[in-house]
């Protein structure tokens, strides 16, 4: 997910996340005006990972670097603990929940 932003990817950020998660809308909406008006650098490492073969909870530590694409556009440096649930359905992997959304949000303009 964290190079799928840097490749400003919004379709494959949001493919691991299930549709009928909280907030997806908003997240989808986030992400998509985030990659649009943005060039973006994502990174993530793993705080916390636990669950079982079904389910499982993870704590990232998520850096994220905004580059407006209007020149003279804000440029602004994120960072946070961005938590998950997932949740195994046959063999493949879903986001059933992740926190902040708002942390996807496009910077308001200044």
């Amino acid at each position: 997910m964290a190079s799928a932003l840097s490749e400003g990817n919004a379709l494959a950020f949001l493919k691991p996340i299930d549709r009928a998660m909280p907030d997806y809308q908003k997240l989808q909406d986030n992400v998509v005006a985030l990659v649009a008006q943005n060039d973006l650098a994502s990174s993530i490492e793993v705080l916390k990972d636990e669950g079982d073969d079904k389910r499982r909870r993870v704590e990232l530590d998520w850096f994220l670097e905004l580059r407006s694409h209007e020149i003279h556009g804000p440029y602004e440096r994120r960072r946070k603990v961005v938590k998950c649930r997932l949740e195994r359905d046959k063999k493949k992997w879903k986001i059933v929940a992740l926190e902040p959304v708002d942390f996807f949000a496009s910077p308001s303009p200044a």
